[in-house]
């Protein structure tokens, strides 16, 4: 149920960006003004999908669901709450997704910031620009990284590994990486 929730999640996050892409392309091209409006709206639902995305995750990762690929290799029952939530973030597929998170989030900031003036080309392309990025984001979410995959775990399977020990070795440090994206991601803003 998981695998199919996040995944579905991921695809409406992706299928958001193309639309917003090809829409404001289309829009710029034509100079179509009620064509342009459209990036908030698509912004709002890739930002919808991609907390859908980790709100599945993190829940997975919390009740230790091991039909998720990802919380079999990457979780444990043995880690202790706040450092469950840092699994998420603790391997390649994870930080994929919070790389993700934080893409939306930013593009849904820049098209409510900028609600009054969708209209200027300026402002479209750097909204093409932007659903861009976050739909290549999802597509590596579900083609190259994809952090929902099943896993059927054989019966002599225990537990698994959990985060990166250190990840572990203070609360501060667990927080480290999405304080770190959060720059990282910045610079997509244009």
């Amino acid at each position: 149920m998981s695998v199919a929730l996040g995944n579905a999640a991921i695809t409406l996050g992706l299928v958001a960006c193309i639309i917003g892409v090809g829409t404001l392309v289309l829009g710029l091209r034509r100079g179509d003004e009620k064509l342009l409006i459209w990036s908030r709206p698509v912004s709002t639902v890739a930002l919808v999908a991609a907390v859908a995305a980790v709100g599945v995750m993190q829940i997975a990762l919390l009740t230790n669901d091991t039909s998720v690929k990802y919380v079999a290799e990457a979780g444990s029952k043995r880690t202790p709450f706040p450092f469950d939530v840092a699994t998420m973030w603790s391997a390649l597929e994870g930080s994929i997704l919070l790389w993700g998170l934080l893409l939306t989030i930013f593009t849904a900031a820049v098209a409510a910031k900028f609600r009054r003036r969708l209209t200027d080309p300026l402002v479209a392309w750097a909204m093409v620009v932007m659903l861009t990025v976050t739909g290549f984001f999802f597509a590596l979410m579900l083609a190259v990284a994809p952090v929902f995959r099943s896993f059927d775990a054989p019966s002599d399977f225990v537990d698994g590994p959990g985060p990166n020990p250190l990840l572990q070795n203070h609360i501060l440090v667990a927080f480290h990486p999405p304080l770190l994206y959060l720059g990282y991601v910045g610079f997509t803003v244009p």
